[in-house]
């Protein structure tokens, strides 16, 4: 262990440039992977290839993350299996009607995704995608959906449990000691605004903006705590409430700096909700339910997600058209794959970044695949041999996933994936060049039809997007100047918007940028001091 600096904080220990909390997850995944891969074996699952790869899509940091997000692909399962039979039993006879209601289910999921967040908008996509897997690639043979369903459902549910029974039994981290790290820092930062302000200082806007968004991205994360421990229901209470608080805290603040001079009665209210945030957070240390639990309500953009499904579906189609032209053999192979990327680039803030990280990984995978199954095992059957064979591929996959760089994650993440679906492990395991080349060749084909596409006819842009969010801003500004908004307490409605200002944020630093980050927050600090005034009044008729 070393420091940098008079007075530096210790750096973390690291072996290879990891850190053991890093090199911790790498091995619990393989563990779990190997887990997942021998109860298929032992059960005889037709599909033990799914089973490897749900743990690699359910390969999270914490334990409570990758148990929701286990829970949530099983629903999901159910629900794309149930699609794809509905499906297949109304349009076997009609292959092309059958692609046009798998491009319209599939739009109809992304735009599901739009309005959600975390694991519920992956769950949306999940459904979606389940379809192309289920359903298309048994296009030729719709008497075999049923089975192809039951053997999918099977080896996910293997995959869910393995990687459940490990994160238990390694002592996977929670996240909630996180949870609690952050808040309390953002309190902090609120606290120095507010002193700032106080003095008479200017803060930056940007300043300010950066900490509506470290805030309100939160929100997914500490909804993943009830599924931590028969505690987590009460922690992800305490800090879903002491997330709210934080950002009625902070509009405070900036009602404080919007006054000439700072009053009494204004600075009261500072005081009286920065007392509230301390509540909640008490409560979560102690993990008691706090006395006042709030909601945090996500603003989704119904413009947006319409706009993203309506494109999910040209894509689709284009797709669809041009294998059906290519007359290639097994084409529906590339046809789901193409589903899988629509379906997971949804839940990203770039799609079409995603599916470059797809294209630029797809060979890194395919290469290493080849390495794994022709030069390290070459030929072997024994399953230690085997699970010996996997572990420097998939920890070095989830290494680079578990890492701070996006770019690197991305690719770590991709080749995760990737590596289990190309090698498509069996009992015995086959080592068929011809195969590897065709599964290489599609993956490849897919990933590169579908970035042409979106270059065609690419997502919706980040300007617009903005664009968007700030004309939905000054709508329910101007219906709340007519009538109050009773759906929400006035904190909830608050955080509501923030969430809007969050999403405005994050976009890219564009010429309009600045400008449309001061309006947000103008929207913003208008709409909760009309609520603020109208609660006021309440009490004072009261």
């Amino acid at each position: 262990m070393s420091t940098v600096g008079a007075g530096a904080a210790p750096l973390p220990f690291t072996v290879a440039g990891f850190s053991l909390q890093s090199w911790g997850f790498a091995i619990r995944i393989w563990i779990a992977a190997v887990v997942a891969l021998l109860v298929s074996f032992w059960l005889q699952l037709q599909a033990p290839s799914t089973a490897i790869i749900t743990v690699m899509i359910l390969a999270e940091p914490t334990r409570g993350q990758a148990l929701q997000k286990a829970g949530y692909r099983l629903i999901a399962t159910a629900l794309g299996v149930a699609a794809s039979i509905a499906i297949v039993g109304l349009l076997s006879q009609t292959r092309d009607l059958m692609l046009l209601a798998f491009a319209a289910w599939m739009g109809l999921c992304v735009y599901a995704c739009g309005l959600l967040d975390g694991y519920r908008a992956y769950a949306a996509v999940l459904s979606g995608y389940t379809v192309a897997l289920i359903a298309i690639q048994q296009i030729d043979n719709p008497l075999h959906v049923f089975d192809a369903a039951m053997d999918r459902g099977a080896a996910i549910a293997v995959g869910a449990l393995s990687i459940t029974l490990v994160n238990d039994l390694l002592f996977a981290p929670d996240r909630h000691p996180q949870i609690g790290v952050q808040l309390a820092a953002l309190h902090r930062r609120v606290w120095s605004y507010a002193q700032s302000v106080i003095r008479g200082e200017v803060v930056d806007v940007m300043a300010v903006a950066a900490l509506i968004r470290d805030t309100v991205a939160l929100r997914p994360d500490i909804t993943s705590l009830a599924a931590e421990s028969s505690s987590g229901s009460v922690r992800s209470a305490a800090a879903r409430s002491a997330m709210v608080a934080l950002i009625s805290d902070l509009h405070a603040v900036r009602a404080l700096a919007g006054l000439p001079e700072v009053t009494g009665p204004a600075l009261r209210e500072f005081r009286r909700r920065d007392a509230e945030v301390r509540l909640h957070l008490a409560s979560l240390n102690s993990v008691t339910r706090p006395l006042r639990s709030w909601k945090a309500p996500l603003y989704s953009s119904q413009r947006i997600a319409i706009e993203n499904g309506v494109r999910a579906v040209i894509w689709i189609v284009l797709a669809a058209t041009l294998l059906v032209m290519a007359g290639w053999p097994s084409a529906s192979f590339a046809f789901g794959l193409i589903g899988v990327i629509i379906g997971l680039g949804a839940t990203t803030p770039a799609p079409r970044m995603f599916t470059t990280l797809g294209f630029i990984g797809a060979p890194i995978a395919v290469a290493l695949t080849g390495i794994l199954e022709f030069s390290v095992l070459n030929g072997v059957s024994d399953f230690p041999l085997l699970a010996i064979g996997l572990a420097p591929f998939m920890i070095g996959a989830a290494l680079f996933a578990s890492g701070q760089n996006p770019v690197l994650a991305g690719l770590g993440k991709v080749n995760l994936i990737f590596i289990s679906a190309i090698f498509a492990a069996s009992n015995p395991q086959t080592y068929n060049p011809q195969a590897y080349l065709f599964t290489s060749l599609f993956i490849c084909v897919a990933i590169s039809l579908l970035l042409a596409m979106q270059y065609l006819i690419p997502p919706v842009s980040e300007g617009r997007r903005r664009r968007w969010l700030l004309v939905s801003a000054r709508r329910e500004l101007d219906l709340l100047r007519v009538r109050a908004d009773r759906r929400y307490a006035p904190e909830e409605a608050t955080f509501r918007d923030a969430v809007r200002v969050g999403q405005i944020v994050a976009g890219p630093r564009d010429a309009e940028y600045r400008a449309s980050v001061e309006e947000a927050l103008t929207c913003f600090d208008q709409a909760a001091a009309i609520r603020l005034s109208a609660t006021h009044k309440h009490r004072g008729r009261s």
